[in-house]
C-alpha cells in the first residue's frame, strides 16, 4: 500500500466495494486480514508440495529436476504421469550412467580408497587428459574455465550419495533473508543453503544403476571425516599478517589470483600451479611463482601519489575518461523485438492446441505440436536473453562525473602517507585496483578501474621468481 499511495495509484478490492482508503483503519485492517490468509495459503501450498515432491523421491525414486550428477546423463522416462503436463509434451527423466564419464567417478573412489588425496587424484586425472565436470559440460558451466581437475570437484564427487543408485533429494533448500534488518520494507532475497544430512530424503530402494558400492562410499566417507576429525571450530580462522593486496594480485601466465602466502614473517603472493595443469592447458608455467609484498606496495603507492598529485590530477581524469571503452551501436533492440514477436506467436498457438486438447483431440499428435512451438519458443527465449545481455553496456562518464568519483576517496594521498595496512587495502579497494604479475619480464601491470573506468601503468620489483 505506501507504494500505491506514493505514486497516487489507486487499488480497487471487490470487498470493500471500491477503491482502499489509506486513512481508513477498517480498510487497512481487511487489507492486513487478506495478507494472513495469502501468506498462510503460500505457506500451505509449499508444504503440499514439498510433501508430494518427498513421497515421490522417497516411495517412486523419481528423478525431480536439476543437472545430472558428472557420471551419469539423463535418459527419457516416459510420459509424464500427470495428463495435462504430458498433454504439455512433458516428460519423465531417469539417471543412466555416462559411458565417457561413469568409468572416471569409479576410477576416483579407487584412488581415494588406496591412500590417494584429493590433489593427487586431480593432478592424476589433469595429467591424463580427462576433462573436468566444468569441461565436461561447457553449456552448464559458462562460468569456468575447465583448465583442469581441482580438489573441490574431487572431494565433491567422493561426498555425492547419488553414485549408490539411491535417489537424494532435499540436501538444499531455499531461505527468504531480509535485505536490511534495520529496513523490512526493503524485502527479501532468496538464499541456497544446505540442509542437515538428516533432513535429506532417500529413496527406498534402488532408482538407477549405481556407479559404486554402497560399502565403497561408506569407507570412502568413514576416511574423508576421520581426515578432518582434529578440526573442532567452525569459525574462519583469522589471517595471522593483513595482507594488503590480498584479492588484488593476478598470474600474468594463467589468469587467476594469486594466493597470499607469508614465510619467514614476510608476505608473498604465490601461484601454484601443477605440472599438469599447465601441460593440459599449452602453456609454461611454473610450478610456483612468488612475488614479495614489500616490492610492490612501494612503488605502487608512489604511482598513485603522483597520479593523483595536484597538478596531475586534470591529466589522470582525462587520461581515465580517454580509456573507457566507446559504446558500440543498438543492434540489440531489434533482435530483442524479433524475439518477442516469435514467444508472442508460441504463446498463441500453444493456446489453440490447448483448446484443441480440451475438445477431444488427438493427444499424441497435439503433444508433438506442443513440443515443436516449446522448442521454437525456447530458441527465441534465448535469442532474447542474449540480445539483453548484450545491450547492457556500461554508459560512458564524463570528466565531471570522473572528479567527482574520484573526490570521494577521501583524500587519497594523505591516507597513503604512513597509513596503515587496513587502510592501504581500503583505498586500493575503492579505486578497484588489478595488479598482473609478469614473472618473465619481473614486471606488475596495475589498473585502477574506479566505477568501470580504468587507467594502466606498470612499475618494476626487485623480487619475484
Amino acid at each position: 500500500m505506501p507504494a500505491f499511495s506514493h505514486y497516487g495509484v489507486g487499488l480497487w478490492v471487490p470487498e470493500v466495494g471500491g477503491a482502499i482508503d489509506p486513512e481508513s483503519e477498517a480498510h487497512n485492517l481487511i487489507m492486513s486480514v487478506f495478507g494472513g490468509t495469502s501468506k498462510g495459503e503460500r505457506t500451505r501450498v509449499k508444504v503440499r508440495v514439498r510433501t508430494a515432491m518427498t513421497s515421490q523421491a522417497k516411495i517412486e525414486g523419481r528423478f525431480l529436476g536439476g543437472r545430472p550428477p558428472y557420471g551419469y546423463r539423463l535418459a527419457a522416462a516416459g510420459p509424464h504421469p500427470n495428463p495435462s503436463k504430458a498433454a504439455d509434451g512433458r516428460r519423465l527423466h531417469k539417471l543412466e550412467p555416462d559411458p565417457t564419464t561413469a568409468p572416471v567417478v569409479r576410477r576416483i573412489f579407487a584412488m581415494y580408497l588406496a591412500n590417494n588425496g584429493y590433489f593427487a587424484i586431480a593432478e592424476a586425472l589433469t595429467r591424463d587428459g580427462i576433462a573436468s565436470p566444468s569441461a565436461a559440460d561447457p553449456a552448464r558451466n559458462p562460468h569456468r574455465t575447465g583448465a583442469g581437475w581441482a580438489k573441490s570437484a574431487v572431494k565433491n564427487i567422493l561426498s555425492n550419495p547419488r553414485y549408490t543408485g539411491r535417489q537424494v533429494w532435499n540436501k538444499q533448500r531455499k531461505d527468504e533473508v531480509l535485505l536490511d534488518v534495520n529496513d523490512v520494507a526493503l524485502g527479501y532475497e532468496t538464499r541456497m543453503r544446505w540442509n542437515d544430512k538428516t533432513s535429506w530424503v532417500w529413496s527406498d530402494t534402488i532408482a538407477h544403476p549405481p556407479l559404486v558400492t554402497v560399502n565403497d562410499f561408506e569407507l570412502a566417507q568413514t576416511i574423508m571425516n576421520a581426515s578432518g576429525s582434529g578440526r573442532t571450530s567452525t569459525q574462519p580462522r583469522k589471517a595471522r599478517y593483513p595482507y594488503i593486496l590480498r584479492g588484488l594480485m593476478l598470474c600474468g601466465l594463467c589468469g587467476r589470483k594469486m594466493q597470499s602466502h607469508q614465510a619467514h614473517e614476510t608476505a608473498y603472493y604465490r601461484c601454484r600451479y601443477p605440472n599438469e595443469y599447465a601441460l593440459a592447458n599449452h602453456i609454461q608455467h611454473p610450478r610456483n611463482i612468488y612475488v614479495a609484498e614489500r616490492d610492490i606496495v612501494p612503488a605502487l603507492d608512489n604511482w598513485l601519489l603522483t597520479a593523483f598529485a595536484p597538478h596531475r590530477l586534470t591529466d589522470t581524469i582525462r587520461r581515465l575518461h580517454a580509456a573507457q571503452p566507446h559504446t558500440e551501436p543498438d543492434t540489440a533492440t531489434p533482435n530483442i523485438t524479433a524475439a518477442n514477436k516469435i514467444i508472442a506467436a508460441c504463446d498463441a498457438k500453444l493456446l489453440q492446441y490447448r483448446a484443441i486438447a480440451d475438445a477431444g483431440g488427438d493427444p499424441t499428435t497435439i503433444a508433438t505440436w506442443i513440443a515443436e512451438v516449446n522448442a521454437q519458443r525456447a530458441g527465441a527465449l534465448a535469442q532474447r536473453d542474449t540480445a539483453t545481455a548484450q545491450k547492457q553496456a556500461p554508459d560512458r562518464l564524463t570528466e565531471d562525473d570522473i572528479r567527482h568519483l574520484i573526490g570521494s576517496f577521501d583524500n587519497i594521498r594523505n591516507t597513503l602517507r604512513d597509513a596503515h595496512s587496513e587502510d592501504k587495502s581500503t583505498v586500493y579497494r575503492e579505486l578497484r585496483l588489478a595488479l598482473t604479475y609478469n614473472p618473465g619480464q619481473n614486471k606488475i601491470s596495475v589498473e585502477a578501474k574506479p566505477d568501470a573506468d580504468y587507467c594502466g601503468v606498470t612499475v618494476c620489483v626487485r623480487g619475484g621468481t
